[in-house]
């Protein structure tokens, strides 16, 4: 099968990488796409890369990434109204909503669909294209699908998708309920990443990585009383929303993305997690498989599947409230063997069941049954 795995990136880690390096945005399309992967931002390209070495034709968009997408289109004849937002674009000139950013991005990414004709054409962000873009795109692949653990979109947009795939089991009822098909497909580590950070100090007690918005609030609270009574290292987006009182602020080290993320997770002996409210009664985010496939030792919230994903009590530890949280930071930093043995487990299980080649065998099973 041939897929074309369409993306979208945090616009403050483009805008960031972009503006580090220079001349990036005059490299040629392969070049900065290249050079985005290698930064690990998300899922970078680790769908595309198993789905190849498992025999799949396989691609990737990011459609939001305005200089690439532009120099693609520049390179494949792309319509004159792309080209001109190119041309402002290598000028670094400002480009917004009423200068057709918007309209173009979804131009230059109809013309990549065009040109792949995928079987499948698979989308990670489902309220980027509009339902009739969806429709038109029908015509140039066998099955859309669309992959979610986030707040939906109108259900228009989901009823656009031939297939929805979900880490959330409380989604896979919802969406079965509303007659759209849906498989249940949980999200993953890359083991490559090991290599590519390499062995690093322990240089955290106790951190958390994560964001500090509207979505995350009831979370939020929790680790802002955890923070008066222990100390934790506190990384991620979101924190000009906190009170300029908030204790998360004393020891807030700022965003960190991709490697960098992945490089603090490894110098933790211990990381909290706590999910959103969208996930109810189920544990399913990125970071359960972050944390512990980099080595640390995971502490996160207790959810009524998480046996189903690790063992609880040898390869991760749960809490319930503040108080557990709290007293569990400080038991497993005191009792560093079984901490480390914790750790090891964890990541021993992420490496051996729960990779992104795993999660690409499953998904290649779930979209031959519809293909």
């Amino acid at each position: 099968m041939k897929f074309l795995i369409v993306d979208t990136y945090y616009q403050k880690f483009l805008d960031a990488l972009y503006s580090r390096i220079p001349d990036l945005h005059l490299k040629n399309y392969e070049s900065q796409k290249n050079v985005l992967f290698d930064q690990c931002f998300g899922t970078s390209d680790f769908y595309s890369v198993n789905l190849i070495n498992l025999g799949c034709e396989a691609t990737e968009v990011i459609a939001n990434a305005d200089m690439l997408q532009a120099m693609w289109c520049r390179e494949n004849g792309g319509n004159t109204d792309a080209r001109s937002i190119w041309e402002r674009i290598k000028q670094r000139l400002p480009i917004n909503q009423t200068s057709g950013q918007h309209s173009s991005r979804l131009d230059i990414l109809r013309q990549q669909i065009r040109k792949a004709k995928p079987d499948v054409l698979y989308f990670q962000d489902l309220s980027l294209c509009p339902p009739g873009m969806l429709s038109e795109c029908k015509n140039d692949c066998r099955l859309i699908v669309g992959q979610i653990a986030c707040p939906l979109p109108p259900h228009d947009y989901l009823r656009s998708y031939d297939l929805l795939v979900t880490s959330l089991p409380n989604y896979l009822e919802q969406f079965r309920s509303m007659g759209i098909p849906a498989s249940y497909l949980p999200l993953g580590f890359e083991p490559r990443i090991l290599g590519l950070v390499g062995l690093q100090p322990k240089l955290y007690d106790c951190s958390f990585v994560g964001g500090f918005t509207p979505w995350h609030s009831t979370g939020t609270l929790m680790l802002e009383e955890a923070a008066k009574r222990v100390h934790i290292d506190f990384f991620g987006y979101g924190a000009e929303s906190l009170s300029p009182a908030s204790p998360i602020l004393t020891t807030h080290h700022g965003e960190v993305w991709g490697l960098e993320m992945y490089r603090v997770l490894m110098q933790s002996k211990v990381t909290i997690n706590r999910h959103i409210g969208i996930s109810g009664r189920y544990a399913n985010n990125m970071r359960l498989y972050e944390a512990t496939g980099c080595g640390a030792m995971l502490l996160t919230d207790q959810k009524e599947n998480l046996n189903d994903i690790f063992q609880v009590g040898k390869e991760v530890v749960v809490y319930e409230n503040v108080e557990e949280l709290c007293s569990r930071i400080a038991h497993y930093l005191k009792e560093t063997e079984e901490r480390e043995g914790i750790a090891t487990l964890g990541q021993d299980r992420t490496l051996r069941t729960h990779t992104y080649q795993t999660r690409m065998e499953e998904l290649i099973k779930i979209v031959k049954a519809y293909v």
